[in-house]
């Protein structure tokens, strides 16, 4: 059987543009493919950290947008993202009107979006349609597979283009955004003017990129199981929950990986100290390295709770906020990393400046931080309103930060609660709590204290949690067998 090629469509990748977890996806996706005899090459647009990042880069093409406009196609090569040996062989839309501006890839500097998002993400699909017909002579992918609302016209493009009809996949990564466009925006993308309808790409009058994938997609997949069943009920389907019903028998939920290369306390270059299991001690270090890096008081017996994490309202973050006095109260600490809303961010400095070397705020991305928070950290905070898959509690498994998370999504699918009975089995992996409440948040606290003035258990809980996270062999299987049940090939 000859070697499946596929294009990757996505706006980000990791390490080049990243804004959350979807540039770990993406960035790691083609590589597990690869293992498993599946070319994956992505399309990415050409933000000025990914052209800087594309070697060796050629022209293979250009594109004529509907509206006017043409684009350079680059095809380089991506490199490995530890400055390993291996790359990996990627397109870039090169178009300086597009992709050149100050703010970073969807919004001003003000934190306000792009206003011509709807076409430097309608370009990135026309794109992947170019290249699906034979742009580049020496390389025709096999079928498209697009990655959250960025890439969204990309299936409905792929439809409008006609033959050679090529299949898609899209991925929803975050069902609450949506790629939303005015009505006006619509026209001028090159699509049908009657498919601005229900039964189409419009969402409640405006123009919805999300939609357009949910709708046009020859299959899609969300990043958990349990996800997918969520998102076909009305809490958590953002008004999508009817389109996904009709759809349920295309959807399909695949749990994200790590990635081994980059995540791995066993050599993880970020950290203070290397360890593993069977070598948990060492942890010590790199928590004491953190809390001094972080202004904490350095003090090994003090539980060190963490966020890494947008600061939204979506995150949970509101219950974490109001439960920082309590934590201190009760002996621990809190470092949280991320940005976000104004007032979250805003809050959490006050939280630090009423409790100095207590609580400690790094407002902003940082992602040698983040490593050194999992090397060193003793909880990972995820207890989220609703959440796809997650990756946080992935990296805090792995890394022996326990994890305390809600039972939603990827978050119920890969934390498995501590109790007696899942102490005695040896399959509690963290602390799960059930309602959005600020009561069972704070007992969720209790319960993790509990625990971590129990050494034994704790290490139990750890190794268990370091023996489980997913790799992404196993997602890469699974998006490997859905390729070909759409291709029809064994």
């Amino acid at each position: 059987m000859s070697e499946l090629k596929i294009l990757q469509v996505s706006a980000e990748y990791f390490p080049l543009i990243k804004t959350g977890g979807l540039a770990d996806v993406t960035g790691a996706l083609p590589g597990a493919l690869r293992a498993l005899g599946c070319e994956a090459r992505p399309l990415l647009p050409g933000f000025a950290a990914v052209l800087d990042g594309l070697q060796d880069p050629v022209e293979v093409g250009r594109c004529d947008l509907p509206w006017g406009r043409w684009v350079r196609v680059l095809r380089g090569q991506l490199p490995d993202p530890e400055g390993g040996a291996g790359h990996t062989t990627a397109y870039v839309i090169d178009s300086v009107a597009l992709y050149q501006r100050p703010g970073g890839p969807y919004e001003t500097p003000e934190r306000q979006p792009h206003p011509d998002n709807h076409q430097r993400f309608a370009a990135l699909a026309w794109v992947a349609v170019a290249l699906a017909h034979g742009l580049d002579a020496d390389w025709r992918p096999d079928l498209v597979h697009g990655h959250d609302w960025h890439a969204g016209l990309v299936p409905a493009c792929l439809k409008a283009a006609g033959p050679p009809f090529v299949p898609s996949v899209f991925t929803v990564h975050n069902l609450a955004y949506q790629g939303l466009f005015a009505r006006a925006d619509f026209d001028g993308l090159g699509l049908p003017w009657h498919w601005f309808q229900p039964d189409g790409v419009e969402f409640h009058g405006q123009l919805s990129f999300m939609k357009a994938g949910l709708h046009y997609a020859d299959r899609l997949t969300t990043v958990s199981p349990s996800y997918a069943r969520e998102i076909q009920t009305a809490e958590f389907g953002c008004g999508f929950e009817g389109l996904l019903r009709h759809r349920h028998a295309a959807l399909r939920g695949i749990l994200n990986g790590i990635d081994e290369r980059v995540w791995h306390p066993g050599r993880d270059r970020h950290l203070a100290a290397h360890y593993g299991a069977d070598s948990l001690e060492r942890r010590a270090l790199n928590k004491a390295a953190l809390q001094a890096e972080s202004g904490l008081q350095v003090c090994p017996e003090r539980p060190l709770f963490t966020v890494v994490s947008r600061l939204t309202e979506q995150k949970g973050l509101p219950l974490v906020l109001q439960a920082c006095d309590l934590l201190v109260e009760q002996g621990a600490q809190l470092l949280v990393l991320g940005s976000g809303d104004a007032g979250l961010e805003s809050a959490f400095r006050l939280k630090a400046l009423q409790h100095p070397g207590q609580i400690a705020v790094r407002l902003g991305y940082d992602e040698a931080l983040s490593h050194r928070i999992f090397g060193g950290g003793d909880v990972i905070l995820v207890p989220s309103r609703f959440e796809p898959c997650g990756l946080t509690q992935l990296y805090g498994l792995a890394y022996g930060c326990v994890p305390l998370v809600r039972r939603v999504g990827g978050l119920a699918d890969t934390v498995t609660d501590t109790d007696l009975l899942s102490l005695v089995d040896g399959s509690a992996t963290g602390v799960v709590f059930e309602r959005m409440e600020r009561g069972d948040f704070e007992y969720a606290l209790r319960r993790m204290l509990a625990l971590y003035r129990r050494p034994q258990d704790w290490r139990q809980v750890q190794r268990t949690g370091m023996a489980r996270p997913l790799h992404w062999s196993d997602a890469a299987a699974s998006y490997l067998t859905l390729y070909r049940e759409l291709l029809g090939r064994c």
